[in-house]
């Protein structure tokens, strides 16, 4: 194999992990791993989001190089502003499920023969939470196949322009992919394992991460789609 192939490669893998640290690809996976209570769900809501973001660039690539199709500024702009959209929406889901979770209601007690009234913060119900695995996949996955729209633009221009064999340019997207996809993986542990733990014991605390994901993810969705065209 080429020496400039395999450093080609080596160089797309790297990016992808790289890839994965985006802002709204954070923000993104952060809500969704909010809504999770268990370690190894929030890792696979990880790597399905890469495997949609993965079959997205692979798709545009393919499509450019095959059919010669184009993705226009304008496509790029709508895409981005449609990705800022679905922030706003997992963001604003995040944070009515986790205000949806905080009971107030007061208690009276008696100090000194007299009577007080406090009010008091329950978080959550009396129920458990069930987490079901094989339901995790669905929306991470059309969540990373809109990243991947999104960003297929710049990412496959770059690549023909620089590779010339198709073969290659498929090869460096997919190698892209990967490598964005074991980062999001890994980025989905290090968020939900704080709020596995939560789920644990301190569920004041995961309701407090879970407002923090969703305050962050809809303030970067109102970013995209206020900001200019290809911001």
């Amino acid at each position: 194999m080429d020496v400039s192939l395999v450093t080609a490669l080596g160089l797309g893998l790297l990016l992808g992990l790289r890839h994965a640290l985006d802002a709204d690809h954070v923000a993104a996976v952060s809500t969704l791993v909010a809504r999770e209570r268990g370690f190894v769900p929030s890792c696979l809501l990880g790597a399905f989001w890469g495997a949609g973001h993965t079959l997205a660039l692979l798709g545009a690539g393919i499509a450019v190089i095959t059919f010669k199709l184009t993705i226009t500024p304008g496509l790029e702009d709508a895409l981005e502003r449609t990705v800022g959209l679905v922030l706003v929406l997992l963001g604003g889901h995040v944070l009515l499920r986790a205000l949806g979770e905080l009971r107030v209601h007061g208690h009276e007690h008696t100090h000194g023969g007299g009577a007080h009234r406090h009010v008091h913060v329950h978080v959550g119900s009396p129920d458990a939470a069930h987490v079901h695995l094989f339901r995790v996949g669905g929306r991470p996955f059309v969540v990373g196949l809109l990243h991947g729209l999104a960003g297929s633009a710049t990412l496959t221009l770059l690549v023909l322009g620089t590779i010339a064999s198709p073969i290659s340019a498929l090869a460096y997207i997919l190698v892209f992919g990967i490598g964005s996809t074991a980062g999001m993986l890994l980025l989905s542990g290090l968020v939900g394992l704080p709020v596995a733990l939560a789920a644990g014991g301190a569920r004041r605390l995961q309701t407090a991460i879970q407002i923090v994901a969703g305050i962050g993810s809809v303030a970067l969705g109102i970013w995209m789609l206020a900001g200019p065209a290809g911001a």
